[in-house]
């Protein structure tokens, strides 16, 4: 696991600039701006705390797990991740399956609490415990595994409650203590069965323009979240208002989907289902945004674990070709509730070359054998859904994009081995139009334009 620090701790002390005297200048905000805007910074080292300084411009440092990922050996003067700030985030910087959540595994253990801040179950990250056991997780946190961190599902993402208990059960039968260990949100929105059915439902109506979903219901549920019609954890509390309203949502996308056959006994038994879950849920409950906050201020160290990726952004991704919350750097504010000023060191995680699963534009896909030895060589296949993912080489201009979004403190490239036995590896440096081979300035929002765009390696 390569670690490439962006923003040293030296640096960071230029952003919350100390008390000044009357008069003085105080120090530059932006120490970026001595170079071009959207430039991928060299590794350095911060300089230690006694001593000669250290060249800021040093060879990048490099984390290698152990055998077992029982522990991380530091190559340099300073451990990155004991210097890491009291919040930090793993984001993902591609279209996903970075390996955000092996680096989570790894970070745990020097945080106490570790937070999911949007999307469900469509995310899928796999994990192994010391004696090699393999864990695929989708909604729970991937710092369960480490003993002493406490796993926070926030507001922002949506809960699918049959799932989400499959998991704990999947884990407490494998030995990992669930019990105290996982908050879910008051404020998070529930994701029901017929979300995902209705998901299929939309991707049919599609036809050849189909999104290419995990078809776990997650933009249904967010569109019930975002017309208001949506049903969060709370409501479970209130099972007198929980029945009308689900009748009430149900009834809306029976309206709209004639493949959805809703009927008194489908709704009868669903209210069963959860009358039953509502007794199981309640005391994983709480305010967690209370919980988060009171943490910072109590000093505890936390770590939030973003699913999916930039590039499938609903804002800033290949729209539509996205999910449906925000898996940048914005989402972790509005996901958890924790100020924007309190965030500190960002990770960004990006795979050393580019995969994606589903429709979408993939500028430096590799197509024919040659992507298919790439998928085979990295085991590219969905820990959700098991789809095989689109392979292709790295996208510089997509990740100049997503560093310009998050303003990541540090790259985390992984899976660079995969690229051992190819004879030549390419990375893509420019986009041109196709007709004219004018350059393309940035990452293009308009896909009948990324249509007539080709990568440059």
């Amino acid at each position: 696991v390569v670690f490439f620090p962006l923003l040293s701790p030296h640096d960071r002390r230029l952003y919350n600039p100390q008390p000044r005297e009357p008069g003085r200048s105080p120090p530059g905000k932006f120490p970026w701006r001595r170079q071009e805007l959207g430039w991928l910074p060299r590794p350095f080292f911060p300089p230690p705390a006694e001593g000669p300084p250290v060249p800021r411009r040093a060879p990048a440092r490099v984390l290698v797990p152990a055998a077992a990922l029982t522990a991380v050996e530091e190559v340099g003067a300073v451990d990155r991740i004991a210097s890491l700030s009291q919040v930090a985030a793993v984001l993902g910087t591609q279209w996903g399956d970075e390996g955000k959540g092996k680096l989570v595994d790894i970070l745990a253990r020097n945080f106490d609490v570790v937070a999911r801040c949007q999307g469900g179950a469509n995310a899928g990250h796999t994990i192994y415990n010391a004696e090699g056991k393999k864990f695929a997780l989708h909604l729970v946190p991937s710092g369960i595994l480490n003993e002493e961190t406490l796993c926070i599902i926030g507001n922002g993402a949506v809960v699918h409650l049959p799932g989400l208990f499959q998991e704990i059960d999947g884990l407490e039968s494998n030995g990992v203590s669930c019990e105290g260990r996982i908050l879910v949100s008051d404020r998070a929105h529930l994701l029901f069965d017929f979300h995902q059915v209705v998901d299929g439902l939309r991707e049919a109506e599609l036809g050849n323009s189909l999104i290419g979903t995990t078809k776990r219901g997650i933009g249904p549920c967010y569109s019930s979240k975002v017309i208001r019609n949506g049903i969060r954890v709370c409501d479970l509390r209130h099972m007198d208002t929980f029945v009308q309203k689900l009748d009430t949502l149900m009834r809306d996308a029976a309206s709209r989907f004639e493949g959805f056959k809703y009927n008194v006994d489908m709704f009868n038994k669903e209210v069963d289902r959860y009358k039953k879950f509502s007794e199981r849920l309640d005391p994983f409950i709480s305010d967690t945004v209370h919980v988060i906050n009171e943490s910072i201020l109590e000093k505890k160290s936390i770590l939030v674990e973003g699913g999916q990726a930039t590039m499938l952004d609903i804002d800033f991704g290949t729209y539509p070709f996205v999910t449906s919350s925000s898996p940048s750097a914005g989402g972790i504010c509005t996901g958890l509730g924790i100020a924007p000023r309190c965030l500190g060191d960002i990770i960004g995680v990006v795979k050393a070359y580019t995969t994606r699963v589903g429709s979408g534009p993939f500028p430096t896909e590799i197509l024919g054998k040659s992507g298919d030895v790439l998928r085979v060589a990295g085991m590219e296949f969905g820990t959700t859904t098991g789809r095989p993912r689109r392979c292709g080489w790295l996208d510089i201009v997509a990740l100049k994009y997503c560093c310009q979004i998050n303003g990541f403190s540090s790259l985390n490239l992984t899976k660079l081995d995969v690229l051992s036995e190819l004879s030549e590896i390419k990375l893509g440096i420019s986009y041109r139009q196709k007709n004219d081979g004018e350059k393309v300035e940035s990452f293009p929002a308009d896909l009948h334009l990324m249509e007539q765009t080709q990568a440059c390696f």
